[in-house]
């Protein structure tokens, strides 16, 4: 089955090289490109994508606020923010808005396509080099902010078990590294991770590590080290 894609950027340029790239994919589709918020939004319920592609500083709508939108409806598709991250301090507010992670705008073509397949598939995808910058960000501002997921009381129903699973998820650790770091199989990390979204009420690995962040559950790496 054919991922449906639509391409969101204010330079035709770059939407034109995202767009090649997709459409030279047998399992991939460019439905449409907007190049601005706006118009994201209005495709977004015209074409009904299964993953948009979003910019971040656009006309009109930034990619924040239209993010919020589109995530907003029912049956809403999957948003991939693409950045260039040193000059975007906005994209936690992405991630907050709804979006399913994000990746820098210099990213690889396998890693771009890759991105868009997991997102598709109703995961998450962080840049690792920019999750740590994410994380650095957010370590050095006035404090934890109020979610709009989960709180407290809602990590009581969690077992001790699920709460490490949660806070080596939210440092940037995979399944089978958490796996290893806690001495349990990759499908037992899965089931706690699926338990844990369910019971805390978020959609993926994204709204989690938002949460942990906001509750003091784990914090930042030092720097230089890996995620």
């Amino acid at each position: 089955m054919s991922v449906s894609v639509l391409v969101v950027d204010d330079q035709g340029i770059v939407r034109a090289g995202f767009a090649a790239v997709i459409d030279a994919e047998e399992d991939m589709t460019v439905v449409g490109e907007a190049a601005d918020g706006a118009a994201a939004v209005r495709l977004a319920a015209e074409l009904a994508p299964d993953v948009v592609l979003m910019d971040v500083r656009m006309p009109e709508l930034d990619g924040i606020a239209a993010t919020r939108i589109i995530t907003g409806r029912p049956d809403a598709p999957r948003v991939l923010v693409l950045t260039t991250f040193d000059l975007d301090a906005y994209v936690f507010d992405a991630l907050r808005a709804g979006a399913s992670g994000f990746l820098l705008k210099d990213v690889r073509p396998a890693e771009l396509l890759d991105g868009i397949r997991v997102v598709a598939a109703g995961e998450s995808v962080l840049a690792p080099s920019a999750t740590r910058r994410l994380i650095g960000r957010y370590a050095s501002g006035p404090g934890p902010a109020t979610s709009s997921v989960g709180g407290p009381r809602e990590l009581d129903g969690l077992t001790g078990s699920q709460r490490n699973v949660l806070a080596l998820l939210a440092s940037g650790l995979n399944n089978a590294e958490i796996a290893q770091h806690l001495g349990i199989t990759v499908g037992t990390v899965k089931s706690h991770v699926n338990a844990l979204l369910r019971k805390l009420g978020l959609r993926d690995r994204v709204q989690a590590t938002i949460l942990a962040y906001d509750l003091g559950l784990t914090r930042p790496n030092p720097p230089g080290t890996h995620l």
